[in-house]
């Protein structure tokens, strides 16, 4: 298994790394790796693998069978083989917005507070599937609390629990559609806010910004009738 140095720093931008493995479809696995795989709503990170005066764009990183991380090359060229030390760099813009995006669908299921039942994020917006009969009929009100909490530049942060303690409490599962992220023994949650003032706390392996100041302006788009009893809310970044 590879090392995710995106989930204890999601601000590395760039690491040296060792080829491990090359997959039969010709994706790279590394050693340790920036680059996010596609999963739980957020898309795989792209960017580029320098080694020996060579320079190969990354399409998308997505996640093998066996849980490896796997970058896919965006042309089909010569590629490094394992043992191969390369510095890998993301397309750091990108994924930065992806993870303005993903805290701020945090926040939407704050205002927001019904189950989740989908989701998706683009470096543009994102949306939310919930399980509600009824479109908010408060366009203005979700867009002001959203305002609010970022204008508070409250903390996000991260740590870890049991897979009994998540058991233990299952209100902290929002999102219906996609299983919590785990280890062998452990699951990580995101929290918005601290001490005992924090306004959410939730299951999630994906990336964000530290504070939600850094999510930026944002405006409220479509409210969407998606089936029998769901609502699909969009939110857009607005710089």
């Amino acid at each position: 298994m590879n090392q995710p140095i995106y989930l204890t720093d999601a601000y590395a931008r760039d690491s040296a790394a060792k080829v491990i493995a090359i997959t039969d479809e010709g994706g790279i696995v590394l050693d340790r790796t920036v680059f996010y795989p596609t999963g739980g709503g957020q898309p795989g990170d792209s960017g580029w693998l320098n080694w020996d005066k060579q320079r190969m764009p990354i399409a998308t990183t997505v996640k093998g069978l066996d849980g490896s991380i796997i970058l896919v090359p965006a042309e089909p060229e010569e590629i490094p083989q394992p043992g191969t030390h390369v510095t890998q760099k993301l397309d750091w813009d990108r994924r930065h917005r992806h993870m303005r995006v993903h805290s701020l669908m945090h926040l939407l299921s704050v205002v927001v507070p019904f189950p989740v039942v989908g989701g998706q994020i683009s470096a543009t917006h994102g949306r939310l599937d919930f399980d509600l009969a009824d479109a908010p009929e408060d366009r203005d009100g979700i867009e002001d609390a959203l305002a609010s909490y970022i204008a508070q530049d409250l903390p996000i942060t991260d740590h870890w629990i049991t897979q009994e303690e998540l058991q233990a409490a299952p209100e902290l599962v929002k999102t219906l559609s996609v299983a919590p992220p785990v280890t062998a023994t452990n699951v990580r949650l995101v929290q918005i806010g601290e001490g005992d003032g924090w306004i959410d706390l939730q299951p999630c392996g994906g990336t964000h910004v530290a504070r939600t100041g850094e999510i930026g302006a944002v405006r409220l788009g479509k409210i969407e009738k998606k089936g029998r009893g769901t609502r699909r809310i969009y939110v857009h970044l607005d710089s």
